[in-house]
């Protein structure tokens, strides 16, 4: 026997080198150093990285003006894709239902454009120029604005910004040119990205299911159009609604004499297309301007229970027939998103982000029921009959 062997305990057949340490031990846990080079490349691929991030936030702040324009097109695009739809349908090729949904709405635009334009600058410009007589008569035709007026000094106040009212507007005119042309820019271009958008609208929304892999696509496609009906359906639904709410209120008002009828018509239709607090600001402006050119009563209280009475009867009859289920949300989904739209890109972001939140709804909708279900019952495990080796045969249960 060896000095080697000597050492080697009895029953272990590890072998040992000739210093005598095991070679199978454990490395050595210390760390590697990592060299100065490696530690450079890796700050300097960091920095190039926050760098693309903040270049690429940058250019999106640069061009967020093209952005939203880009977005009110396309919501426009898809809000009027139905109708296209259902022209194609009919048998006309894509580009001829395209052009015919356009001359469609720019025609229905300028009849009324024409028929209303002419009177309301007619009426409006009245309007402003007799507002210091109605508010310097007003307390002498009515009994109760003349106490409150006594009482809270609200003529002298009214008086004073109305005959400050023209020079205002005068001295704001260069700054109401540059604006309304900025405006009609804008209009031209959100018009022609909207017509392209309904053109490419199939190619589009192959290329989106596309992103996706082959197995998600048949549920990313349903979401689409899940998407487009819900937008369309809204979009439209909501028009009929400020239509009807603008008709009604001429009617009143012109039954009851009031002299800026067809302007304060106008202006209800139009804040009644926004959501939740529309209706609210378009009665309180036909209000306010009952009381100034006619009298609190009769005029007043009737216009203003009428105001009360139409909400009513478009909330609860007019609203769910005309949309249909479209905007099946709480009233406080409805509030918050509204108010989210609303915070991001103003009136258009409230009206856009009411009919995607309700799209999302529908598509998630059936996800969480599958998520909340409880679970299938386990299926009964069959008997097994013991063989002569001792195994059971399936399918038969045991001899006892």
């Amino acid at each position: 026997m060896t000095a080697l062997e000597a050492k080697t305990p009895a029953g272990d057949g590890e072998p040992v080198g000739a210093a005598g340490v095991d070679e199978t031990a454990a490395p050595d846990p210390s760390p590697r150093r990592v060299s100065p080079g490696l530690v450079f490349r890796w700050a300097v691929a960091a920095t190039l990285g926050v760098g693309v991030v903040l270049l690429g936030g940058y250019a999106l702040y640069a061009v967020r003006s093209l952005l939203v324009l880009v977005t009110i097109s396309l919501f426009i695009a898809v809000s009027l894709d139905p109708a296209v739809r259902w022209l194609v349908r009919k048998g006309l090729g894509r580009p001829a239902a395209v052009t015919l949904v356009t001359v469609f709405v720019l025609a229905l635009f300028g009849v009324f454009i024409w028929s209303i334009v002419p009177p309301l600058v007619e009426q409006g410009g009245k309007l402003f120029s007799n507002l210091p007589g109605y508010l310097r008569d007003l307390p002498a035709e009515s009994r109760t604005f003349r106490e409150l007026s006594d009482r809270y000094h609200i003529t002298d106040r009214l008086s004073a910004l109305a005959a400050d009212l023209p020079t205002r507007i005068a001295g704001s005119a260069v700054s109401f040119v540059q604006q309304f042309l900025g405006a009609l820019l804008s209009t031209v271009t959100v018009l022609v990205l909207t017509i392209y958008f309904m053109v490419d609208m199939p190619r589009m929304r192959r290329g989106l299911v596309r992103l996706f892999p082959h197995r998600r696509r048949p549920q990313v496609a349903d979401i689409i159009n899940v998407v487009v009906d819900k937008v369309g359906a809204y979009m439209i639904g909501n028009l009929i609604i400020s239509l009807f709410a603008g008709v009604s209120t001429f009617m009143c008002l012109s039954l009851m004499r009031v002299p800026f009828a067809l302007p304060l018509a106008v202006t209800v239709a139009i804040t009644d297309l926004i959501p939740l607090v529309g209706a609210t600001l378009g009665a309180a402006i036909g209000v306010l301007v009952t009381i100034i050119t006619v009298d609190v009563w009769p005029a007043g209280v009737v216009v203003l229970v009428f105001f009360v009475v139409y909400q009513q009867v478009e909330n609860y009859l007019i609203a769910p027939r005309v949309l249909r289920n479209t905007v099946d949300m709480p009233s406080v989904a409805v509030l918050l998103v509204a108010l989210l739209g609303g915070s991001v890109l103003g009136v258009v972001g409230a009206l856009m982000s009411i009919p995607i939140a309700a799209a999302v709804k529908v598509v998630i909708t059936p996800t969480i029921a599958t998520m909340h279900q409880p679970p299938p019952p386990a299926e009964a495990v069959p008997e097994r009959e013991a063989s002569p080796d001792g195994e059971t045969a399936p399918g038969v249960a045991p001899r006892r």
